[in-house]
């Protein structure tokens, strides 16, 4: 006997569609959550967005050298033993037009010593694109910096940290396009030499995190030629998403896809406008690429687990066996550095995000490149914690590079992962 109401075979439901149907309302359940949160959260927030808007305003026309500051003031929190500023300063894209991005500048407070202070440039990792999720217009812009800041502050380091452009200001963001980014972090430095009483010197490093990462490493590549009156003298990256196609091929059908997807489908068409999506990316996720590009990631994130749990998708196939999409992901992995370049590498083993895989093989391809790399891996250390983490290792590194002291190689030890070298070219 069947319990009331169900009935196994020609009646009216069976079990499995009753289950089915409790799964859709479940579902529908935590969507409706998820956008009663957001519009809360918007409605909190919406005040103190509109009055920082007038600062993130670009003039019509943009004039000035790149670094140029357009307008600067008080970040408006307290940062011990620093002045915190809020910039708006002038950047390019990558084919050099004229571009305006937002960022933070923290001054140490001690006196600077003979030659200026050292100059740290942060890259920070995905937060989303609307321009409510950029760091310098957080109501807590220095908490993922908690683990590294201080001790760069009381070393007397300037650090700077880009927003992008088309993050904090007004535009698309070139998500994952390393020519753009390079030029963002570089033009940050520019900017904080240019700032009365901070005396920045030419020498400085470049440390990012994740998307950050992918700009540090590129910032490694292209800094002499876009900035040679400065000093770039290390590159340090935690999480970097580096091996682009790798990165790909093992999440374009996970819950990744929807954070990371709408990012890289409006940014990349910047450098090849005819990139498809027709076949490649699920008709959910065109319906949904322009919102959650324009959210923040942890909404995003939040939505990416709803939506897998309903079967949903955002790439209907593999965006890496496509060619162009697998064109333009390995013009934008970065090549390995010279040995001239130093950089420190830090993965953590339990990373979901950026999976240790390819970054074992990056540590693999880049040392027989004859690279002067230093490896740090964090046994167990997931994506979001991994520059924390990492950074009373990365701080003494750096401090290393300023003392002009020669950098280690750990070439001799393996991965304590596979590296990951699962991409058929197409």
């Amino acid at each position: 006997m069947t319990p009331s109401g169900w009935v196994s075979q020609s009646g009216v439901m069976t079990r499995g569609r009753i289950i089915g149907l409790m799964c859709l309302g479940v579902v529908a359940t935590l969507i409706l959550g998820l956008f009663v949160s957001s519009r809360i959260k918007s409605t909190n927030e919406v005040d103190r967005q509109a009055a920082l808007q007038p600062f993130y305003t670009p003039p019509t026309q943009i004039s000035g050298a790149p670094g140029t500051i357009i307008r600067q003031e008080s970040l408006g929190i307290d940062v011990p033993g620093a002045t915190a500023i809020r910039m708006l300063y002038v950047t390019q894209r990558f084919d050099g037009t004229p571009a305006v991005s937002s960022g933070m500048v923290f001054v140490p407070t001690t006196p600077a010593p003979p030659g200026g202070r050292p100059v740290v440039a942060w890259a920070h990792g995905t937060v989303g694109g609307g321009v409510q999720c950029a760091p310098s217009r957080s109501d807590t812009p220095t908490q993922p910096l908690n683990g590294w800041l201080p001790q760069m502050l009381s070393l007397g380091w300037i650090v700077t940290a880009t927003d992008y452009v088309g993050l904090g200001t007004p535009g698309t963001e070139a998500y994952l396009v390393g020519q753009d980014e390079a030029r963002d972090v570089v033009n940050s430095v520019r900017a904080a030499r240019s700032l009365a009483n901070a005396d920045a010197s030419d020498r400085w490093v470049v440390w990012g995190h994740s998307q950050g990462g992918h700009a540090s490493i590129w910032t490694g590549e292209l800094a002499g030629s876009l900035a040679p009156e400065l000093h770039l003298l290390g590159v340090a990256a935690a999480a970097p998403a580096a091996e682009l196609s790798e990165i790909m091929q093992a999440q374009w059908n996970t819950p990744i896809g929807w954070v990371i997807g709408p990012a890289v489908a409006t940014a990349w068409p910047l450098v090849n406008p005819s990139l498809p999506t027709a076949g490649i990316i699920s008709q959910a996720g065109l319906d949904n690429t322009a919102r959650l590009q324009a959210a923040c990631v942890t909404d995003a994130a939040i939505e990416a687990v709803v939506r897998e749990k309903a079967g949903q998708q955002y790439f209907d196939v593999n965006p890496s066996q496509n060619p162009a999409w697998f064109e333009v992901a390995e013009a934008q992995t970065p090549k390995p550095l010279p040995p001239s370049m130093p950089i420190m590498l830090a993965q953590g083993t339990g990373d979901d995000v950026v999976l240790p895989g390819p970054n074992a093989l990056l540590q693999n391809l880049w040392c027989a490149a004859g690279s002067q790399i230093t490896t740090l891996w964090m046994g167990g250390v997931n994506h979001m914690t991994a520059a924390n983490v990492a950074g009373p290792a990365i701080v003494p590194w750096i401090n290393d590079r300023f003392h002009d002291i020669p950098a280690g190689r750990t070439c001799g030890t393996k991965p304590p992962v596979p590296p990951t070298g699962s991409v058929s070219r197409p």
